[in-house]
């Protein structure tokens, strides 16, 4: 990933350049893990499930420790929180299975969704085709497209190899000029707004209000990160979201049912 306005070595160089090295370092056959996803039972449909809903979609997020944050929830039981979460109304699950920066894995995933009846998305930052087929490998329903940290050609192909794969895709942007790249490369019909800065990860709670203007109207729009409260879900689902995406008010909370629950209000 190329230096962002000439500050070195931030969040999104030091993750990008891991995930980037790993994939160069990865010599099993893409042809091999094609041909061992064909005969999976179908996913569960991420998409789908945040479709026509009459309250405000909550895909809750599974998350052991953050960059920028340190631990969040030591000791994390993947299977009890995806529980807690699912009787507390959320309508999708989110799981990190990035181990040296997020403290997930690819365990983590197949725990959480073993434990639930709810899709699932495999939260990680895809930069390869290997990448897509072991989301689909591991029992993810989708994956995540981050548009910062992939080329025009990138999102093109990893969005056809999922699509070919039977995942939904959740293309994640930042501004508009993002949202304008996802839907050329992709004709992406999920998109994230992510209110955190990757280069600085600060969040700016009002990011997603000002860019859903951009989004296609047929997409279902999710606006991630920052989501604090359930004043803060009701200003995002009053400004046309579909959804929230929420990590860390939610792994934090006291009680992650009531906390999945308090989000979980009528949209429009």
């Amino acid at each position: 990933m190329a230096q962002n306005g000439g500050v070195a070595a931030t969040y999104l160089d030091r993750i990008l350049d891991h995930h980037r090295g790993r994939a160069a370092a990865d010599s099993r056959p893409v042809s091999d893990l094609r041909a061992r996803c064909e005969g999976l039972p179908p996913t569960r449909g991420f998409r789908a499930a945040l479709v026509g809903r009459a309250t405000l979609g909550v895909i809750a997020e599974i998350k052991r420790r953050s960059p920028s944050k340190g631990d969040l929830f030591t000791g994390l039981d993947p299977a009890a929180v995806a529980a807690a979460y699912e009787a507390g109304g959320a309508a999708c699950l989110s799981v990190l299975t990035d181990g040296p920066h997020f403290g997930g894995s690819a365990e983590d995933l197949r725990a959480a969704r073993a434990a639930v009846s709810l899709p699932v998305l495999r939260k990680d930052f895809t930069v390869s085709v290997h990448d897509v087929l072991d989301a689909r490998l591991m029992g993810a329903d989708a994956v995540l497209l981050i548009v910062a940290a992939l080329s025009d050609d990138e999102l093109a192909e990893l969005d056809g190899v999922a699509a070919e794969v039977g995942l939904d895709v959740l293309v994640e942007t930042h501004d508009e000029a993002e949202v304008e790249r996802a839907v050329a490369n992709t004709g992406a019909t999920l998109i994230g707004v992510n209110q955190r800065d990757l280069v600085t990860f600060e969040v700016d709670t009002a990011r997603a209000v000002r860019v859903i203007d951009a989004i296609p109207s047929a997409a279902v729009k999710v606006a991630e990160s920052g989501v604090r409260n359930a004043e803060d879900a009701r200003r995002l689902a009053a400004a046309g979201y579909d959804a929230v995406l929420v990590g860390e008010h939610l792994v934090t909370a006291p009680d992650l049912s009531t906390a999945v629950a308090a989000m979980c209000m009528p949209r429009g």
